[in-house]
């Protein structure tokens, strides 16, 4: 397996005082996402729970939706000219009946560890056919529930407190309690591994649960939890326009900007347990 931090050399300085010291970094390396022997994709990556990210990228491609979809993930062994492995290249079988991806999901670029849309023409290409309606999740937490989360999130983090260099993504239940958590240097990646234990444990759709991600909500988070059956996004911080959009087309709660006890909620704002005052 790749490794999950690495030191490098730096010069420091601080109050006019130049030193020489090691820091830890978050590692980033591409991973090779193929299905059925077929190159698919690359994804910018800190290495670690591979198989849920390349079975969460799955899901929010529309391509499986239940753990029965695949047959075996597995590292794919002579990635290398020498014949070595490199862990750096996942295999995912899909089961007999399920469609393989079509050439329009291919990419035949990296994937950024910031971006996981790019190469898509357009929205029409994002908006796939839901197996699952988050609009008709009864769902129902307070406030003072999701204010909890960003800590308990902070606090679950293991890599966080030696690189300061990584998302995470939390899934947790309508009472607060956390389910899964994932880090990586790419916010939609996180997402991708919480998704992806999620397929691979036999829990999808996600019904009555809460996501909750480190950074901002992008249009692309909004579409892998509308896939994932996810009926409440929260974010530290902003949302997009066209994150919000799809929120409101999906019937998901989006909220953005939660920190301490103050949240603005962009949609599904019937979910929550408070009345506006004016």
């Amino acid at each position: 397996m790749g490794r999950v931090t690495v030191r490098r050399r730096v010069l420091r300085i601080r109050d006019g005082a130049a030193v020489h010291r090691p820091d830890t970094l978050a590692a980033e390396e591409p991973m090779e996402i193929r299905v059925g022997g077929r190159p698919l994709t690359v994804t910018m990556r800190t290495p670690g729970d591979d198989f849920d990210l390349a079975a969460g990228f799955l899901v929010g491609e529309g391509v499986v939706h239940a753990a029965g979809d695949v047959t075996g993930i597995r590292y794919c062994a002579g990635a290398t000219a020498d014949g070595g492995n490199t862990y750096n290249v996942v295999d995912v079988g899909l089961a007999p009946g399920v469609a393989l991806p079509t050439a329009s999901l291919e990419r035949n670029f990296y994937t950024t560890s910031s971006c996981g849309l790019c190469g898509k023409a357009g929205l029409d290409a994002v908006r796939m056919v839901r197996r699952w309606s988050v609009a008709e999740d009864p769902l129902s937490v307070g406030p003072e529930l999701l204010a909890a989360l960003p800590e308990r999130l902070r606090a679950a983090q293991r890599v966080f407190d030696s690189t300061g260099g990584l998302h995470a993504a939390g899934l947790f239940t309508a009472d607060g309690e956390l389910l899964c958590l994932r880090e990586d240097v790419g916010r939609h990646n996180a997402v991708d591994k919480v998704v992806g234990h999620a397929l691979r444990s036999g829990l999808l759709p996600l019904r009555g649960t809460v996501l909750m991600v480190s950074g901002r909500a992008s249009f692309e988070l909004v579409q892998k939890a509308v896939l994932a059956g996810i009926p409440l996004l929260a974010a530290v911080s902003a949302p997009s326009s066209l994150a919000v959009d799809l929120a409101a087309e999906s019937g998901l709660t989006l909220v953005g900007f939660l920190r301490g006890t103050s949240m603005n909620v962009y949609t599904g704002a019937e979910r929550l347990a408070a009345q506006p005052v004016g």
